[in-house]
C-alpha cells in the first residue's frame, strides 16, 4: 500500500470495518487474498489490500487476507477499535478463541495477525459470503494478476465499484484516493477522502444499477456484476464444504472443469479435514471459494453455485477494460443463461449456509468379517475383533489429527457402538445412537457365506439381486426398505446438525446407501461399491437439498 493516514475529521480513535477474504485455485494452488478498510459509521472505502501469494491453501490466504486487513487499518489509526467481518468461520472461531488453531501454517498467522492491535480493540464476526464481496473480488483480482505474471494494483481495480459501495453517494471513481498493495500483508495503507457523518447508513452491498460486461475471452475482474466475481460464479457451480486446509488428497474432491489461468476452484475442508474437502464443480472463473467446513452460518463457508461456466460464457474481462454496446451486453447475458441452463440441475443460489457434512465410518471387522459372512441387524449382534478393535484406535488417532468432527452418531449394533466408543474416548465426544443407522436385516441368511446362500436359497439369492424390492430369505429386509430408512434417518440428521461435521459410524448398507442417494445412483449401483472395514466416506448436504460426495472408502488412516 502507498501513503498512510488517518482522516483529520474523524478525531484520533475511530472505528474501523476490515473486511478480508483469501481463496485458492485448487486446495493447495494458486492463491491471493483481498482486504478492506472501511469507515465503520458510513461505510465508505478507507484502504484496500491484496496480494497473489504463489501457491498456497484458502485457509492461509484467508489469514494473510486477515492480517493485510488489520495492519491496513492500524496504518489509518493505531488507536482504531476495528470489528473483522469475514465469510470464513474457521478463521472467526478461532481468532475468536472459540475453536482451536492445531494446523501448524495457521498458528503463526494467527499469532501475527493478534499482534497488530492490543487485546480485547479487535472483534471478529462471520458474515455471509454475499456481504464479502468487496474483499473476494479483490482476492480474485489479485490471483487473476498473479496468473498474468503481474501484480495487483490499485489503480485497475474495479472490486470497489463492482460492490456499489459508496460514501455519502460517492464512488471511488469521485477523486476518493483508494489505497492498495500488491506487495505483501502489511504495507501501510492510505485514507481515502472524507468520512461521512456518523450514523449515516451504509450503501447496499450490491451495484444499484447493472454494470456493462467487460470485452469477452479477457482475463480478470468483470465489471458487470454476475460475471465480475470468478469466486461467487465458480462457487456457484459447486457447493462448499468446511472451510479447510488439509485432508489426504482424495479428500479434497477436486471440482470438474480445468482452472485455467483466470480459473480456479476454492476446495477444501475446516483445517485438516479428510472427509469434508472441494467444490462439487466448478469450470473456471476468476477464482472459487469452497468450503463449510467447519461449520457455521454460512460456513464454514458455504460454496459455490451458479456455474462458473456461466461467467467464462459471459467473459471476464480485464480491469478496465468496459464493453459499451447493448447488443453486447444482451449476448453476454444470454450466454450466462445459456450455461445456467445447461448447468442447473441440482444447484441453487449462493450462500446457503454451511452444509451438514456426514463422515461415514463403517465399523471395524468383527469375527465375521474377515469369512464375509452376512451379518446384518438380525443375526448374532457381534462386538469387534482384536483386528477391529486396532483399526478403531487408528480411526480415532486420525480423526483426533484432524480435530474436525463436531459430534458423533451411532448405529444401535455393538460392533458401532463399540468403534464409536474408541473415537468417542479419542476425541472427547458423546455418542449418540440412531437406530435408522443400523445394518439391513438379512433375515435367513445371517452368519452365512454368499455361497452358502447361494446353495441354499438359489431363487432367493437370485430374485435378491436382480430387485431392490426383493427380501432376504425369512423376511429379511429388502434394500429399498433400506434406503427408505436410510433417507429418513438423513433428513433428521441434517435438520438435527445443519453446518456441522458428524461422524456416522455404521455398516455396509447404508453408508453405500448414503452415497447412493447423494449421487442419485439406481439400487444396483450397491453391488458395484466396495466399502472396507474402518473406512471413512463423506457427504456434505445443503440447504438447497443437493449433496456432495467427498470421499469414498479412505483407508490411507489403517496404513
Amino acid at each position: 500500500m502507498t501513503g498512510a493516514g488517518a482522516d483529520p475529521e474523524a478525531g484520533p480513535a475511530r472505528e474501523f470495518v476490515v473486511e478480508a477474504d483469501g481463496g485458492s485455485r485448487g486446495n493447495p494452488g494458486p492463491a491471493g487474498y483481498g482486504a478492506v478498510v472501511l469507515d465503520a459509521a458510513t461505510g465508505e472505502t478507507l484502504a484496500e489490500a491484496a496480494e497473489y501469494l504463489g501457491v498456497v491453501t484458502n485457509n492461509v490466504a484467508e489469514y494473510r487476507g486477515l492480517v493485510a486487513g488489520l495492519r491496513a487499518a492500524r496504518e489509518l489509526d493505531p488507536d482504531a477499535t476495528v470489528r473483522v467481518r469475514m465469510d470464513s468461520k474457521l478463521v472467526v472461531e478461532q481468532m475468536s478463541g472459540r475453536w482451536k488453531i492445531k494446523h501448524p501454517d495457521m498458528k503463526p498467522l494467527a499469532a501475527e495477525a493478534a499482534r497488530v492491535f492490543p487485546p480485547g480493540r479487535v472483534t471478529y464476526e462471520w458474515i455471509p459470503r454475499a456481504e464479502n464481496k468487496h474483499a473476494d473480488r479483490l482476492a480474485n483480482e489479485a490471483m487473476d494478476a498473479g496468473a498474468r505474471g503481474e501484480r495487483w494494483s490499485p489503480s485497475t481495480s474495479t472490486a470497489d465499484l463492482d460492490t456499489g459501495r459508496s460514501a455519502g453517494g460517492r464512488t471511488a471513481t469521485d477523486g476518493g484516493a483508494r489505497a492498495g498493495s500488491g506487495t505483501g500483508a502489511g504495507t501501510g495503507a492510505a485514507s481515502a477522502a472524507r468520512t461521512g457523518a456518523p450514523g449515516a447508513a451504509r450503501p447496499p452491498a450490491e451495484p444499484t444499477a447493472p454494470a456493462e460486461p467487460t470485452a469477452p475471452g479477457a482475463t480478470g475482474s468483470a465489471a458487470d456484476p454476475t460475471a465480475a466475481r470468478g469466486a461467487s460464479a465458480s462457487d456457484s457451480a459447486g457447493t462448499r464444504g468446511a472451510e479447510a486446509d488439509a485432508g489426504p488428497p482424495a479428500a479434497r474432491g477436486d471440482a470438474t472443469g480445468a482452472p485455467g489461468p483466470a480459473g480456479g476452484r476454492r476446495a477444501g475442508a475446516v483445517e485438516g479435514q479428510a472427509a469434508v474437502g472441494g467444490a462439487r464443480s466448478a469450470s473456471g472463473g476468476s477464482a472459487v471459494r469452497d468450503g463449510a467446513g467447519a461449520a457455521g452460518p454460512a460456513g464454514p463457508e458455504a460454496g459455490p453455485r451458479p456455474d462458473a461456466a456461466s461467467e467464462a460464457a459471459a467473459g471476464s474481462g480485464a480491469p478496465g477494460s468496459v464493453g459499451s454496446s447493448t447488443t453486447s451486453q444482451a449476448a453476454a447475458s444470454a450466454d450466462v443463461r445459456a450455461a445456467r441452463t445447461v448447468a442447473s440441475p441440482g444447484w441453487g443460489p449462493p450462500d446457503m449456509g454451511a452444509p451438514a457434512t456426514f463422515v461415514l465410518l463403517r465399523h471395524g471387522e468383527t469375527p465375521l468379517t474377515p469369512q464375509k459372512r452376512f451379518s446384518g441387524s438380525g443375526g448374532s449382534d457381534p462386538s469387534l475383533s482384536a483386528a477391529g478393535r486396532e483399526q478403531a484406535e487408528k480411526v480415532a488417532a486420525s480423526l483426533a489429527r484432524r480435530g474436525t468432527v463436531q459430534a458423533i452418531v451411532a448405529s444401535p449394533l455393538a460392533r458401532t457402538r463399540e468403534t464409536a466408543g474408541i473415537v468417542a474416548a479419542r476425541l472427547g465426544l458423546e455418542v449418540a445412537v440412531e437406530d435408522g443407522l443400523r445394518e439391513t436385516d438379512f433375515g435367513a441368511w445371517e452368519g452365512l457365506t454368499f455361497g452358502e446362500v447361494r446353495e441354499r436359497y438359489p431363487d432367493d439369492l437370485n430374485a435378491w439381486l436382480s430387485s431392490p424390492d426383493a427380501e432376504p430369505t425369512g423376511g429379511g429386509e429388502s434394500f429399498a426398505a433400506t434406503g427408505a430408512r436410510v433417507a429418513a434417518t438423513r433428513d433428521r440428521l441434517v435438520a438435527a446438525y445443519a453446518g456441522r461435521t458428524v461422524l456416522l459410524v455404521s455398516h455396509v448398507t447404508p453408508i453405500k446407501t448414503f452415497v447412493r442417494l447423494a449421487l442419485g445412483a439406481p439400487p444396483e449401483s450397491l453391488f458395484r461399491m466396495e466399502l472396507s472395514a474402518a473406512s471413512l466416506s463423506a457427504v456434505a448436504y445443503y440447504a438447497d437439498g443437493g449433496a456432495s460426495v467427498r470421499l469414498f472408502n479412505d483407508t490411507s488412516h489403517l496404513r
